[in-house]
């Protein structure tokens, strides 16, 4: 199987203790595939406090990737090319395709028209 990408609708699902999240992230560790978290994923998410008991327990159970210059640069030319200005949804486009990775998201439009202007067809699952 190849990878999985969260970006902030999954986090947020988990952190709601959302039964399909939950379930569809079992499910990729039963298959041996470790979740990608962006780090701008977890900046837009995050918020702390015990109010977010669930979300270190997913995280825990994730890679949350840094962002480097050069991947900074691509997310920006991609941000051009689909004429999107959240940084974060094409970061986790970006990284998806570098990568490959099925995109669980909330929000399927944006990440589809992002993925449409880079010309990539990326497997989404909606949550």
């Amino acid at each position: 199987m190849a990878g999985v990408t969260y970006d902030t609708g999954a986090l947020v699902a988990a952190e709601r203790n959302d039964r399909r999240m939950w379930a569809l992230h079992a499910a990729f560790l039963a298959t041996e595939v470790v979740p990608t978290v962006p780090a701008p994923v977890l900046a837009e998410a995050w918020r702390g406090g015990p109010r977010q008991a669930s979300l270190p327990r997913l995280l825990a159970m994730c890679e949350v990737e840094p962002m480097t210059e050069d991947q900074a640069r691509q997310v920006g030319i991609l941000a051009g090319k689909a004429a999107h200005d959240d940084i974060v949804d094409v970061t986790v486009v970006e990284g998806a395709i570098r990568r490959r990775d099925t995109v669980v998201t909330s929000n399927e439009d944006h990440i589809r028209r992002i993925a449409d202007a880079a010309r990539v067809r990326l497997p989404i699952e909606r949550i």
